[in-house]
């Protein structure tokens, strides 16, 4: 797994641990992220086949997944299959967004953005992946 990028999901701390628990269990099989994140951290967008290794809350990487479909749309454009197969328990594409926009208006974004007044419009770009996982560390198989 070292010498694959790194799969980050959400910030260290609770959240990143609910997801990466959601991604060993296999109910978090899509995520997303904003369009700028790419630009911002200077990494190309994300292509189908590439494989990663998802890291947890004190960066030991705990899974390998191989990403299956990347789409870059309109905020207000994701569906419904894909705010359920997050697997945070969304029932609607309104529920998930709320928890998006809670995430992306937070300040741990905000601070990592530098920018405590930064919003997300209709129109805003989100890079949607869907993944599945390929391998998973020993100690987590045990």
């Amino acid at each position: 797994m070292d010498d694959l990028p790194v799969f980050e999901l959400g910030f260290p701390g609770p959240l990143r641990d609910r997801l990466v628990a959601a991604v060993l269990d296999g109910s978090k099989t899509t995520t997303a992220g904003l369009a700028q994140d790419y630009e911002i951290e200077g990494k190309p967008l994300p292509v189908p086949g590439r494989r990663a290794a998802v890291i947890d809350s004190a960066g030991a990487p705990v899974a390998v997944i191989e990403i299956v479909d990347v789409r870059v749309v309109r905020l207000d454009a994701v569906d419904l299959r894909h705010a359920i197969d997050e697997g945070e328990g969304d029932e609607s594409v309104a529920d998930w967004r709320r928890g998006h926009e809670g995430f992306w208006h937070g300040a741990d974004y905000r601070g990592w953005l530098g920018d405590p007044e930064f919003t997300v419009a209709d129109d805003t770009p989100v890079v949607l992946q869907r993944f599945r996982v390929v391998d998973q560390t020993p100690e987590i198989r045990e």
